[in-house]
């Protein structure tokens, strides 16, 4: 198995994946947003789980780009376009991208123009990653104004750690994962 090429901030631990995918709900044949790709880890799990998945990568660094670029090749992800700019630019009107099925959205400097974005994309569902709280009180707030919101789960992972021959826990940062639905 390959191993990850990191950037700052990342890659998203691999139980926060887990948890954010299940609440996404990919199904095969999605068309799936990676909004602030970062590495690239979430759009590799995902793929793993949906097949014939159209997978669109965003992030505006230049940094994450090349990973998730390196990335998907170590992995060999097929059908994903990498798209360099602001999830808010690329979504819009005149975009790259017709229609998204779901999206996970790891960071963005925009939440709620990038919610209201992939609302009108017709996403049936949302997944946003946040460890800061104001980050999760204005996606609280934006899903909900959408008519989308439908939960927030806190998740805190901490990991086993050798000490005096013994075993301890060092916690991970604890991360939010809001979720919004479309009702259908």
């Amino acid at each position: 198995m390959s191993e990850i090429v990191s950037v700052s901030g990342g890659p998203t631990k691999p139980e926060i994946i887990a948890v954010s995918l299940s609440k996404l709900g990919l199904q095969d044949g999605d068309r799936f947003a990676d909004v602030g790709c970062g590495t690239g880890s979430v759009s590799i799990e995902a793929a793993r789980i949906a097949r014939n998945l159209t997978i669109y990568a965003i992030d505006a660094r230049k940094e994450a780009l090349l990973a998730t670029e390196a990335n998907f090749k170590n992995f060999r992800i097929e059908n994903a376009r990498i798209l360099a700019g602001e999830a808010s630019d690329l979504l819009g009107s005149g975009g790259s991208i017709d229609s998204v099925d779901c999206a996970f959205v790891g960071g963005t400097k925009n939440i709620d123009i990038v919610l209201e974005k992939l609302v009108e994309k017709k996403a049936r569902s949302i997944v946003v990653n946040a460890v800061r709280i104001e980050t999760v009180v204005r996606t609280i707030e934006a899903m909900k104004r959408l008519g989308i919101f439908d939960e927030v789960v806190h998740v805190a992972v901490s990991r086993s750690a050798p000490i005096a021959g013994e075993t301890m826990f060092k916690p991970e940062n604890p991360v939010y994962i809001i979720v919004g639905k479309t009702k259908a």
